[in-house]
């Protein structure tokens, strides 16, 4: 690191638990965010923040004034603008180092076949239930680690889905593709802002972890793997769920079709 990046991460580096190695390796990652609204607006900044030297954002939207009460990446000035490129003006300026791709497109199974490969995480920020199984199945299928969250009204939820830990579940094996829940959009339920910016927030704090924990940051960090952390923004209450493989899931069980 030069001595620019030296001060502009150096908060990082005054933890105990932090090191040039892992401030490098993050550098050199690749984050694939799915979604630029209201999960993926905060956790894009703090990944630009952080340092993760490559982002990949796909989002089919435009900006609308009614996302500004949540979406802190975007401004009225780029109301009508796509979401990815108001995440690329926006992100440049919180840090110029980090190299934002843009993708203005709705992911399908081909645009995520295509991306999901090349990021070392992925972060699902979406809001629909069958994009959320078409990503899953991605990252089952690339062995990429998933960072999954949604929040509607006043609950969060996330969880972390992570291929390469074998004990752990994907999300088919806590949501069956065969059983969509009632349409869960915060478009006709509402969302209370700072519950689904918390959901970003700590999704971009697991993905840095996930990034960084090879080079020795958190010895004896705890990932969210095999657990569901729920929000109750009503009164600020967690409930911790243990996850478990499902043997029958039709993505990861032993006879799922590839």
């Amino acid at each position: 690191m030069n001595d620019e990046q030296q001060l502009r991460y150096s908060r990082h580096l005054l933890l105990n638990e932090w090191s040039e190695d892992a401030q490098e390796r993050l550098l050199s990652a690749h984050a694939l965010v799915i979604g630029a609204g209201g999960l993926g607006a905060p956790a894009l900044m703090y990944l630009a923040g952080a340092g993760v030297g490559r982002i990949t954002v796909i989002d089919p939207d435009t900006v609308d004034l009614t996302n500004l009460q949540r979406q802190i990446v975007h401004t009225t000035a780029r109301v009508g603008e796509p979401k990815v490129l108001s995440v690329l003006e926006q992100l440049g300026q919180v840090n110029p180092e980090v190299e934002v791709t843009p993708v203005f497109a709705a992911a399908d199974p081909a645009l995520l076949a295509e991306w999901v490969p090349q990021a070392d995480v992925v972060l699902d920020c979406t809001d629909r239930f069958e994009i959320r199984q078409q990503i899953n199945q991605a990252c089952r299928a690339a062995g990429k680690p998933l960072v999954s969250a949604s929040a509607v009204r006043f609950d969060g939820q996330i969880s972390v889905f992570d291929p390469r830990v074998p004990e752990a579940p994907c999300y088919a094996c806590l949501f069956p593709p065969d059983q969509p829940p009632p349409e869960t959009r915060c478009a006709t339920l509402g969302i209370f802002a700072p519950v689904v910016g918390m959901m970003g927030v700590v999704q971009a704090g697991e993905a840095i972890k996930l990034l960084v924990q090879d080079a020795g940051a958190w010895p004896d960090h705890q990932g969210l793997a095999g657990r569901l952390l729920m929000l109750d923004g009503r009164t600020w209450r967690w409930t911790e769920l243990r996850a478990r493989r499902e043997p029958r899931c039709p993505v990861c069980g032993p006879f799922h079709s590839s």
